[in-house]
């Protein structure tokens, strides 16, 4: 069967999307890849059409508990009832149930914290795997924008699955990204293929509002919109405040954030999708794998953490092709938010210093350190990022005297609050950019500037009236206007 027939058998596509082929016939070849393609280019497709058309099971390594629930849904719609998700939702006689009869699924979704269970691994040794996925890829390296620790146990998985044919897809990934891909996945042959991370059709837009006018630009600009449309914040609090005004305003809106139980954020979700709700407040935690083809706008709230994360986040508008926008509110000042969170996300001295009081006292060994989780959690106050971070760290050097470990630390949190400081100030080069926004960002990417298009960004003008589902505004604000010299006041003041 030639592939375009395999296509349309399998998913009734008469034709691939940019980058899909080329990646396909380096699975089938029995090349390991590594893939970059843009988000919403079908990424699932080129580990779905190669698992058809192989002998043997396909495992994928899936980030995100939703993402993971999402798309074997989104088989199962398709009449795929061979795929399921083995992750820490399972009920324990569920788990039990899908372990005994693991062979009877084509398409197994694991969680990388899985990986970390002997008994799962033991199951996967005893399958016949024809490929294994990567998705998110970006997760297994430091210098990715959403590093994952759970994600450096793949190499050593692979390796104990005997090295299958693997493909790892991203959606964004710069060269230093790559390499280390290929390095923790201990690829040794590989074909790398990176398409440009441009998206013609998303226009850019950027807004310098004050602190006080942003809620009241969000109200203006949701109701002018053509939608539906996903707003960005990073906090929940605010994602909540916001969906609530929107609501009392006549909009089909709910906040989406990770302190949603699962039930909620599957119900958001699937109302999302389809059309019951026409904007989603959300958090970061929102947008991976969701397949809605018609988002017209993304709006960011909050500057967000890394270029990699926005051009992501931005990626879910215009998956249908047509012209869609994104506009980035941004008020000078909004970076220190950015440096607390990260801050956040990364254990600090205090922490690590009462860790090792913790075992010192306790007379505790390395070795233990996972099975004495709720004590270290409540007497250094982890959360639950800085947790995962600690166990990964500690576990990877059990073998080392404390003391060692503990200096190592000091220097590992260090250099990780570095990258991500210098990430923050990339996003806010970016913003204090002058000219085109959309060649900062290709360029970031080591990418050739893009060609001139109508509506680009904020720099090369950008006519909000080509989005409007009305013309309800006042020509003050939908007008282009000089962000530039708005920019270079608000930052003198």
């Amino acid at each position: 069967m030639e592939l375009e027939q395999a296509l349309f058998h399998y998913f009734q596509f008469n034709t691939f999307r940019k980058g899909q082929r080329e990646v396909i016939d380096s699975i089938l070849s029995g090349q390991d890849t590594i893939a970059m393609l843009p988000t919403g280019t079908g990424k699932s497709l080129c580990y779905q059409l190669p698992g058809y058309l192989l002998k043997g099971k396909v495992i994928i390594i899936s980030p995100l508990l939703s993402l993971m629930q999402d798309q074997v849904e989104q088989m199962k719609a398709l009449g795929e009832k061979r795929a399921v998700a083995i992750n820490s939702f399972l009920l324990p006689f569920e788990k039990k149930q899908i372990l005994q009869q693991l062979d009877r699924y084509k398409f197994i979704f694991v969680s990388p914290e899985m990986l970390g269970t002997e008994l799962i691994v033991s199951k996967l040794k005893e399958l016949d795997i024809a490929l294994l996925v990567i998705d998110e890829a970006h997760c297994i390296s430091q210098w990715g924008y959403d590093f994952r620790p759970d994600y450096l146990k793949i190499g050593q998985v692979r390796k104990a699955l005997n090295r299958p044919l693997t493909i790892a897809l991203t959606a964004t990934a710069t060269e230093e990204v790559r390499h280390d891909i290929a390095k923790y996945l201990q690829l040794e042959k590989w074909k790398e293929f990176v398409f440009s991370v441009d998206r013609p059709e998303i226009s850019i837009g950027m807004e310098i509002v004050g602190h006080q006018e942003k809620q009241k630009r969000i109200v203006e600009l949701v109701e002018s919109l053509e939608g539906p449309g996903i707003i960005y914040f990073s906090s929940k609090k605010i994602a909540e405040q916001m969906a609530s005004k929107l609501r009392d305003r006549g909009q089909q809106v709910m906040a989406y954030h990770g302190g949603l139980d699962q039930e909620a954020r599957v119900l958001i979700q699937q109302q999302f999708i389809h059309g019951q709700l026409n904007i989603v407040c959300a958090t970061s935690a929102f947008g991976m794998g969701i397949n809605k083809e018609n988002v017209r706008y993304i709006i960011h709230y909050h500057m967000p953490l890394q270029l990699e994360s926005y051009l992501q986040e931005i990626g879910r508008a215009g998956r249908d092709g047509k012209n869609s926008l994104a506009i980035l509110l941004y008020t000078p000042g909004d970076e220190q938010l950015s440096i607390q969170l990260a801050e956040g996300e990364i254990p600090d001295r205090e922490q690590i210093n009462m860790l090792f009081h913790v075992i010192e006292q306790q007379q505790l060994s390395l070795t233990k350190i996972t099975e004495n989780e709720e004590l270290f959690i409540r007497s250094c106050g982890f959360s639950e990022t800085q947790w995962r971070i600690v166990a990964n760290y500690i576990a990877s050097r059990e073998s080392m005297k404390p003391s060692e470990v503990k200096e190592k630390f000091y220097h590992y949190i260090t250099e990780r609050l570095r990258i991500k400081k210098e990430k923050i100030a990339m996003v806010l080069e970016y913003l204090q950019y002058r000219g085109c926004k959309r060649t900062f960002i290709l360029n970031y990417f080591k990418e050739k500037a893009a060609s001139v298009k109508v509506n680009c960004c904020s720099s090369c003008g950008l006519d909000l009236n080509d989005f409007q589902k009305n013309t309800n505004l006042t020509h003050a604000n939908t007008q282009n206007y000089n962000w530039e010299q708005e920019l270079a006041s608000m930052l003198l003041k």
